[in-house]
């Protein structure tokens, strides 16, 4: 464990510094969550993961660590090793309901929650579950080749789907992998304020044209719309709190901030309605009823290094080497002063 105090500059908006006398798990509940950084000590060409054991006495000085204020920092360069799907770097927690109960398997329903229209839902450990976080976004990347949706954004908060072969072959529409809300915030490097959205992914096969994200304005506008949102959207160190409370089949979400509307959506999904009440054609008719799920949350930078065809892929800047990124603002971070895994509520 670190025992000193490290300075870590954010470059051009404020100066933290990590205080690393304190390990994240002193502060925030831990004990149900993994989580995957930007960095591959054990040389297996894979960004590394921290067990739920392991993450009770871990921080890293640079992407995972407290603040002298004693909030909690991820942060994460364009460039660095990914986990093996993803072009993306991310320093970001994903739930694990098991705790350090290794007997469990990740993929096991008792590590995941289930809609109660999951055909085994009695099953499942938990049916639906609640996600509250308080948090400001410091720095998103500012250089990218193509200014593409994903670019100069960073995901905040998600629900994943798991990906399971299993469940493909089974055809019946489920085990893709994909997201039924990820929670963005993207600002333009010539805009003073970013925006706040959030994005439901259609429950299709990843070959299937029709499998695309569809975006819900919180603050300022969606991931298209290049416009400068001005005194809607939401500043860099401008503190904003989201919950995610899946109830049975119906997903309620809540989004505050000071001198801002508050917001409120709420979609089943276990159909193909979506969240302003009109029916999807395109969507799986069954939603993710079939799929198992867990909670993502911290900074899963999306401006992807990578230049090629398709809107993920934004030839954003980054070396590799981090103090040379660092000082070019070619990152991400984020910094939560709150976070907290739930039994849903009585919506």
């Amino acid at each position: 464990m670190y025992k000193v105090v490290t300075c870590i500059p954010l470059i051009m908006l404020i100066s933290a510094c990590a205080n690393t006398a304190n390990t994240p798990a002193d502060k925030f509940d831990l004990s149900y969550w993994k989580i995957t950084v930007p960095l591959d000590a054990d040389g297996n060409g894979k960004a590394d993961d921290i067990n739920t054991k392991e993450l009770q006495t871990y921080q890293h000085p640079d992407f995972f660590y407290l603040d002298n204020q004693g909030n909690l920092v991820f942060t994460s360069p364009n460039k660095a090793v990914t986990t093996q799907t993803s072009s993306n770097t991310r320093s970001e927690l994903r739930q694990m309901i098991r705790g350090i109960d290794t007997s469990i398997g990740t993929k096991s329903y008792g590590n995941n929650f289930a809609l109660s229209s999951h055909p085994d839902a009695k099953l499942f450990d938990q049916i639906g579950g609640r996600l509250d976080a308080t948090l400001t976004v410091n720095h998103v990347a500012k250089n990218a080749k193509h200014a593409k949706k994903p670019a100069y954004s960073v995901v905040v908060g998600q629900i994943h789907a798991g990906k399971d072969k299993e469940l493909i072959a089974e055809g019946n529409g489920f085990g893709y992998g994909n997201e039924p809300i990820k929670i963005y915030y993207k600002k333009w490097p010539n805009h003073n304020t970013g925006s706040v959205f959030w994005n439901y992914e259609r429950n299709l096969a990843k070959e299937d044209p029709n499998r695309t994200d569809i975006a819900y304005p919180v603050w300022g506008n969606t991931w298209e719309n290049s416009d400068d949102p001005k005194e809607t959207g939401i500043a860099l160190g401008e503190e904003f709190s989201y919950t995610i409370d899946v109830v049975n089949n119906i997903m309620y979400l809540t989004f505050i901030a000071d001198n801002k509307d508050t917001v409120k959506y709420q979609i089943d999904l276990s159909n193909n309605v979506d969240a302003y009440g009109n029916v999807d054609v395109k969507d799986n008719p069954a939603g993710y009823s079939g799929d198992w799920h867990y909670f993502k949350a911290g900074a899963y930078n999306q401006c992807s290094t990578k230049d090629a065809n398709g809107i993920w892929y934004a030839g954003c800047s980054g070396t590799g080497n981090w103090a040379i990124d660092k000082a070019n603002g070619d990152y991400t971070s984020v910094t939560f002063s709150k976070l907290r895994l739930s039994r849903p509520s009585n919506n």
